[in-house]
């Protein structure tokens, strides 16, 4: 593992146009190749956000599909690790899933997740309703990493509301946390900066929290606010809204020496 690594995490605002959204992709990833990442992150749905059911089920594809093959193609291209937010693919039993594919250097998909606490919810600041459950299949298990790179823990949005997923992936070893996320506004606005700052300090890992932003389709809005947190909860990086990339250097001499001065993970008790 080296001594330091530079991340960058894309922000965006996608659409139920899938051609269009994997163009956009392209465009800020080649930007993000700018500040010579050793990974680059995407938001949860970067390929297909649509508020409409029938619209999410006949846009899954499968694993070889044009949208986990287009990640592949670009992880060999620029040889990066790079994460694939979340995309929508096909299960089983007519249902779907909201998985994070982890893509090495050379093309291959070291790692999936798919999301297990799905967002079932009615805000009434926000006058919306929302039951991912209707039509995506929770995932089963915690979804982590060995790399090169270091120990790497998966997640997806509303898992950030359940801490004990994530001391299951601090427990695997996870030195860096992924949390791709298309937040409301209304609930980003409370609790986004409380959430990614706490997980990265109660897991002594670095969060990398990629998100959607703006209005992806009418009557939704999210809350953009992409960001990388430090293990001691310093923000690195963050934009507010609009698309675009942010990147910051993950310091693992740094982690270890938090994780020595205060080994939190070491003194549970329950």
């Amino acid at each position: 593992m080296k001594n330091k690594i530079r991340a960058a995490a894309i922000q965006m605002c996608s659409t139920p146009d899938r051609h269009l959204n994997l163009a956009v992709a392209h465009r800020l990833l080649k930007k993000a190749l700018a500040h010579k990442p050793h990974i680059v992150a995407l938001p949860e749905s970067f390929s297909f956000l649509s508020g409409r059911s029938a619209e999410l089920r006949a846009a899954a594809e499968p694993l070889n599909g044009v949208t986990a093959g287009t990640l592949q193609e670009w992880a060999a291209e620029y040889g990066i690790w790079l994460h694939g937010g979340s995309i929508f693919l096909k299960a089983r039993d007519g249902k779907i899933t909201n998985t994070t594919l982890l893509i090495a250097p050379d093309g291959t998909i070291a790692a999936r997740y798919d999301k297990i606490h799905l967002f079932d919810a009615s805000l009434s600041a926000d006058k919306a309703a929302y039951k991912e459950s209707s039509v995506v299949k929770p995932g089963r298990r915690p979804g982590c990493a060995r790399t090169p790179l270091g120990v790497m823990g998966l997640s997806i949005c509303y898992d950030i509301r359940f801490p004990e997923l994530y001391r299951k992936l601090a427990d695997a070893g996870a030195h860096i946390i992924f949390i791709p996320a298309a937040f409301t506004v209304p609930s980003g606005q409370a609790h986004w900066d409380t959430l990614t700052r706490a997980r990265a300090i109660e897991n002594q890992a670095f969060v990398i929290a990629p998100a959607q932003t703006l209005s992806p389709y009418p009557g939704r809005r999210t809350y953009g606010h992409t960001r990388i947190v430090d293990p001691w909860g310093r923000v690195l990086a963050e934009m507010n809204e609009g698309p675009g990339v942010v990147a910051a250097d993950l310091d693992f001499d740094d982690l270890n020496r938090i994780r020595s001065e205060l080994p939190a993970l070491r003194h549970r008790r329950i």
